[in-house]
This record gives C-alpha cells, sequence and structure tokens, in this order.
C-alpha cells in the first residue's frame, strides 16, 4: 500500500512538472511566472513571510491576530486563494500556523473553530476549514473542531458598514453540542480576514452559549477601513516586478 502511494505522488510530481513546462503557472502575487510549480514566485513567497502582529481591539472580540495586513500582495495573494486557487493552501495554512505560534494562543490541548463556509455545514473543502486543517498539520498543535453552522442565509459582508455588519451577523450563528472529550477546553476562532470584527464576535458569542471558553482568534489579514470606507494603505510592501493587475 505504501509502494502505491509513493508511486502515485511521484507521477502526480511528474505531471507538475509536465505542465509547469508546458503551461507555465503565473504568480498571483505579481502576475510574473511562478516557476518549478510552485504557487507562488520566490520573490512573492518571501515577501508573504511577515512577523504576525496582534490586532487593533473590536468591541465584541476576543484577542485577534493575524499574519498581515488586506492590502497590496496579501490581499491579492488571499484573494487568488478564495477565487479557488487551491495551491495556495498549504501556503497560507503555513502562515497562519505562525500566527498561532507567535500569538501564544494554540497549545496542544486547543480547539480550532474554523468561521464556516456559505456551503453544507462542516465542509472540509470550505476555504476556512481547510486554512485551520492546514494550520493544525504545520503547528503540531490545537484540535480542528468545526462546531459552528449558519441558522440561515444572510447577506455578505462586503460593503457594509460596521452598524450594518454587527447587524448582519447577530444571531447568525449556532455551535453544535461540544463533545465530552472537548469539554473544558479552551477555543480559538479562525477566520481569514477581519474588517470591523462583526463575525468573530458572533462566533465567540455562539461559542461562549454552547461551554466553551474562547481564547481568542486567528486570521490571515487584517482589513483597517479608513474614515472613507477605503483600505487603510500598508506601506513597507516589497516593490513587485511588474504592476498588479487591475
Amino acid at each position: 500500500m505504501d509502494v502505491g502511494k509513493a508511486l502515485v505522488r511521484a507521477l502526480v510530481r511528474i505531471r507538475d512538472a509536465l505542465l509547469d513546462l508546458l503551461l507555465p503557472r503565473a504568480c498571483p502575487g505579481c502576475a510574473g511566472p511562478a516557476g518549478g510549480g510552485a504557487p507562488l514566485c520566490p520573490m512573492c513567497r518571501d515577501a508573504l513571510v511577515r512577523r504576525p502582529h496582534r490586532c487593533a481591539p473590536r468591541p465584541g472580540c476576543p484577542p485577534v491576530w493575524a499574519a498581515g495586513p488586506y492590502a497590496g500582495l496579501h490581499r491579492r495573494v488571499l484573494l487568488a486563494y478564495k477565487e479557488g486557487d487551491d495551491a495556495l493552501a498549504r501556503v497560507w495554512g503555513g502562515r497562519l500556523a505562525a500566527v498561532c505560534e507567535a500569538s501564544g494562543l494554540v497549545g496542544a490541548d486547543t480547539l480550532l473553530v474554523p468561521i464556516p463556509g456559505r456551503g453544507p455545514p462542516h465542509d472540509p473543502r470550505a476555504p476556512v476549514a481547510r486554512l485551520a486543517a492546514a494550520a493544525c498539520g504545520e503547528h503540531r498543535g490545537g484540535t480542528l473542531l468545526p462546531l459552528l453552522r449558519h441558522r440561515g442565509r444572510v447577506r455578505r459582508q462586503a460593503g457594509l458598514g460596521r452598524r450594518e455588519r454587527l447587524a448582519n451577523r447577530a444571531g447568525a450563528f449556532r455551535a453544535d453540542p461540544v463533545p465530552a472529550w472537548a469539554a473544558g477546553r479552551r477555543a480559538v476562532v479562525v477566520d481569514d480576514v477581519v474588517t470591523t470584527g462583526a463575525t468573530l464576535a458572533e462566533a465567540t458569542r455562539a461559542l461562549r452559549a454552547a461551554g466553551l471558553r474562547v481564547a481568542g482568534a486567528v486570521v490571515l489579514a487584517e482589513r483597517l477601513p479608513t474614515a472613507d470606507g477605503g483600505e487603510t494603505p500598508f506601506h513597507g510592501e516589497k516593490v513587485l516586478r511588474t504592476p498588479p493587475k487591475p
């Protein structure tokens, strides 16, 4: 059985190498060639590796830590993942693992609870669930436990102000009963982006109502809205080889 799996993996690597030669992959960060079958070019891959930071406090939210800003390179690569570039799952899983470690929120007995996707409840293919699973593997700490589910259909958060986001998310989640083996453990919520914190605040409420101790949240990117509703520019990002696509 192990020999068969090894053969399959070898064939997959050969296939990917051939496809990379025939159809070079474009790096979603700079639109240049990624090369070597990698999901990102070396420059963009290195630029993503930043020290995780604690996010600005948001009402109703536990402590939140992020891998970087929701701007520039981070935003482009994250949008590519959310739009279906599965090759980036491992990249972002590694960055989320770095957040887990730097924050000090995630230990061996910590539960990582992902924000649910819009598909079936507890779908392991949902973008955030995949990130949490990858982070557990990379960090070697924490246990993935998808407890949250949507109560019904809600509006998308994009374009909504803070009050609208809070109203849109109020009562949006419910938590499944906590398994006996998980009782008493602390939980950390996992999401991709934090803006106003409405989603994380609602997830925290639902998990606490189920009897869990929510220690904090980890995300890939923090978006800081400006007074006019735009994004706070992020200074210090490396210059890319080519201008980003509009």
